[in-house]
């Protein structure tokens, strides 16, 4: 099943690739060029979305860390 959905995305975002791009290519040249483009486009959009969770982790641990400073100097420490 994920061959035959590779296949069938591949051919559409080639057949898209080539028409924005305007290139003439065949259909097994249009076809390699949406697969391929899907590949790097997966893996560099899971690379991101990885990124971007890290980032957003450090992001709301800074707030977090504020917080319980602020708790600790409240109650703790007296």
């Amino acid at each position: 099943m994920g061959l035959v959905f590779l296949l069938i995305i591949g051919t559409a975002a080639g057949f898209l690739a080539t028409r924005v791009m305007r290139i003439d290519a065949d259909v097994p040249t249009t076809v390699v060029i949406g697969i391929a483009g899907a590949l790097i486009g997966g893996f560099l959009l899971r690379s991101l979305v990885v990124i971007t969770s890290w980032l957003a982790g450090f992001v709301g641990a800074i707030p977090g860390a504020i917080v319980l400073i602020w708790l600790y100097k409240t109650y703790v420490v007296k």
